[in-house]
């Protein structure tokens, strides 16, 4: 019998399956140790076969099995292949997505724990034990009470050589027990909820239909309570689910939610786990322990079994794309999912995207409408308040009148506020008003963004620091200006006009620890009134029913970047952070500072018209011909040499302009360029982008191109990438 092998070597060079001589119990799905080249590697069956092609005389045999029971089963095996061909990636990075590295490498053992109990009849060991050894009477008499202890806490408390001679006796037990690396997560307590007439309608078109179905509803429209109804069924079906969320600041108050209503059922993952815990939970799911799996983008290759319903909230979420290699899109994978297991799969969103939307429009996917919030209550108020007005009234702070008006009303009544701004740290940039001096980057190509509590100026695409500037090291001037404000300057305002009040920060400098997320969500939820100042962590599913204000600070952030999709995630963005106020009163409020009021973004964002919005942006997509009525491919090439990265561009652009007379009137248009941000981590980045009619052959002969090319060079491709940094 022949293995079919893929080594575990991310290189063009040996992308393809070797055969070798396997024994009689190798299994497809097995980890498997062979010899390659020179060296021993580590591979993976994904096929057996009883003839080969290969000379006989060179096949090797295989060393030895690395599992008993096979890691990649049957379906996971046929998502890598659908991962090779729809995403062009190579084998060996296929399995690398669908099984954790602490699983690849073994280098998460079990950790285990010791019950002890007693195995006679305390009498029989009094009598036996003798008056003297006092705490071996003591351990019986307390494993007597108890039934079963935990070895470690018994011998803290009468002593390990006592617990050990008890042992010897056969008086007392010991057992191992696996101890579960669990992640932590809030507590709820379970509640009985009555589904309306709409979330009634909604389950009962989606359960058991092997179709793609949007969830189009309002925030707070009670679509988590679909969700888990749906889930609820499946699970009595005998069947399993996989739920989506896209900010790991979600899972904690999901989990807490699912944990409540599908009890020691739920696993959950993410990157927020440790190497330990994901190996855990990644091991309850596969041994068929967990039924639903919760988690970021990166649960979709759960290793679960008899999936009956797959769900992606918060659809729109640009997270659901990994623009880091390997790339894949979530919702290509989960449609295969669902396609194999017969079964739904629900999109959820407020603000879908336009591409989702518009296949819903098409009847590709169907169409559910949840128009209402689940309490009768109204949508929070949206008022536009116009900065530059604020300027000329002599207002320089980053607070309008009405905003810090409502918020001072909001601490008044003991509510909560959430104010929203989509930047970190204190200031984007340090300058020299003397002589222009800008502080960048010595690896990137941008600007450092001033943390003041480090004392540090930081790259955001690095992760290199320096040290804050006092002077300008080009003219030693003091003179020295802050750019525009992020998340820390508005905490060290806001504790300087409220000092009473609590102020809680969200964002990636603040979400690191373990748990941070958890601990931070937490605190806030529990103190009122408070504060919280966050990124577009806090815009994304958060339920808190005493919010009843919000303030977006610089709504004006994501409207004006060079990307086609800006103003759908100015609408999205600012959709979803008014949408966490008002959860249980009809007097919320939602401030958003604007200097350009007028702009349709916001005119129908402040309606909560995404109809609106979604008839005229999908009109200017069609005339400028933009997604989703072509498609943007992307070649991004980068090398540490400017000169060879430039080459590289030249010479796939060249092989590219030939598709332009192989696909007349197809392709509109392709040009090359360097990258909006020339150089990251000492690379420099050039690009090239095409757009053109959706045609999967002309997407092939784009990869073709690119996977052609075998220099020193990183070339990625991508297609309908979220941004073009």
């Amino acid at each position: 019998m022949y293995a079919k092998v893929v080594v575990d070597i991310p290189n063009d060079a040996v992308d393809r399956v070797f055969d070798y001589i396997g024994f009689d119990d190798t299994q497809v799905g097995m980890r498997v140790l062979v010899p390659f080249a020179n060296r021993t590697v580590m591979g993976y069956v994904i096929a057996l076969s009883e003839t080969t092609d290969c000379d006989l005389k060179k096949i090797k045999s295989i060393i030895k099995h690395l599992d008993s029971v096979p890691k990649l089963k049957t379906e996971i095996l046929s998502l890598t292949d659908y991962l090779v061909g729809h995403f062009f990636l190579r084998k060996s990075d296929a399995i690398r997505l669908v099984l954790p590295s602490c699983v690849r490498n073994d280098n998460q053992h079990e950790q285990n724990r010791f019950l002890i109990s007693l195995i006679v009849d305390i009498d029989t060991a009094i009598n036996t034990i003798g008056k003297r050894a006092k705490n071996q009477l003591s351990a019986v008499a307390f494993l007597s009470e108890q039934g079963e202890a935990d070895y470690t806490r018994m011998c803290d408390m009468f002593g390990r050589a006592s617990i050990n001679a008890l042992i010897e006796k056969g008086m007392i037990s010991k057992e191992k027990i696996r101890k579960l690396r669990a992640p932590i997560s809030m507590k709820s307590k379970s509640e009985n909820h009555q589904l309306t007439n709409s979330q009634s309608e909604a389950v009962e078109q989606i359960t058991n239909q092997d179709k793609t179905f949007l969830l189009h509803g309002v925030t707070g429209s009670g679509k988590t309570e679909v969700y888990m109804t749906i889930i609820e069924q499946a699970l009595k079906e005998g069947k399993t689910a996989i739920m989506l969320v896209p900010e790991i600041s979600l899972t904690p108050q999901m989990m807490s939610r699912f944990n409540s209503r599908f009890p020691s059922d739920v696993a959950v993952l993410h990157s927020g786990l440790s190497e330990g815990e994901r190996f855990d939970e990644w091991e309850r799911i596969f041994v068929g322990d967990a039924h639903v799996v919760l988690g970021a983008r990166s649960a979709v290759f759960a290793p679960i079994e008899n999936l009956g319903v797959i769900i992606i909230d918060e659809e729109h979420d640009s997270s659901y794309v990994s623009e880091s290699n390997p790339r894949f899109n979530t919702h290509d994978v989960a449609e295969f999912r669902a396609r194999y297991n017969h079964c739904p799969l629900i999109l959820g969103s407020a603000t879908p995207s336009i591409e989702t939307f518009n296949k819903a429009q098409k009847g590709i996917y169907n169409l559910i409408s949840l128009p209402e919030r689940v309490n009768g209550l109204n949508m929070p108020k949206i008022e536009i308040i116009d900065m530059l007005n604020e300027v000329m009234d002599g207002n320089t702070t980053p607070f309008s009148k009405p905003l810090l008006n409502n918020l001072q009303k909001c601490i008044d009544e003991k509510n909560q506020a959430m104010l929203f701004i989509n930047r970190r740290g204190f200031a984007s940039f340090m300058m020299c008003r003397e002589c222009g001096y800008r502080a960048k980057c010595d690896d990137c190509e941008v600007s450092l963004v001033y943390h003041k509590e480090d004392k540090e100026l930081k790259c955001h695409f690095c992760g290199k620091r320096y040290r804050a500037l006092t002077h300008c090291p080009s003219c030693n001037s003091t003179d020295i200006k802050y750019g525009a404000l992020g998340t820390e300057r508005v905490c060290e305002d806001l504790k300087k006009l409220f000092p009473s009040v609590p102020i809680f920060r969200m964002d990636n400098d603040t979400t690191r620890g373990k748990n941070a997320h958890q601990n931070i969500l937490s605190e806030f939820s529990a103190t009122k009134p408070s504060i919280l100042v966050g990124t577009q962590m806090i815009a994304k599913g958060h339920d808190y029913p005493d919010v009843s204000f919000v303030g977006i600070l610089d709504a004006d952030v994501s409207l004006y970047n060079s990307d086609f999709k800006s103003n759908e995630r100015t609408f999205q963005l600012v959709t979803q952070v008014a949408g966490r106020a008002g959860r249980k009163t009809d007097n919320a409020h939602v401030v958003l500072q604007t200097y350009a009021p007028k702009h349709y973004v916001y005119r129908f964002a402040s309606n909560y018209d995404y109809l609106g919005f979604y008839d005229k942006e999908v009109n200017l997509r069609q005339t400028t011909q933009f997604p989703p009525y072509t498609n943007i491919l992307r070649i991004l090439i980068s090398s540490v040499s400017d000169n060879l990265a430039k080459d590289t561009t030249k010479e796939i652009l060249d092989e590219c302009m030939m598709l332009k007379t192989k696909f007349p009137g197809e392709i509109i248009f392709l040009q090359a360029m360097p990258s909006p941000i020339k150089r990251i981590q000492s690379k420099y980045r050039y690009q090239i982008l095409t757009r053109y009619l959706p045609n999967d052959k002309i997407t092939s002969e784009f990869y073709s191109i690119a996977d052609r090319i075998k220099k020193d060079v990183s070339i990625f491709v991508e297609l309908n990438p979220n941004n073009l940094r």
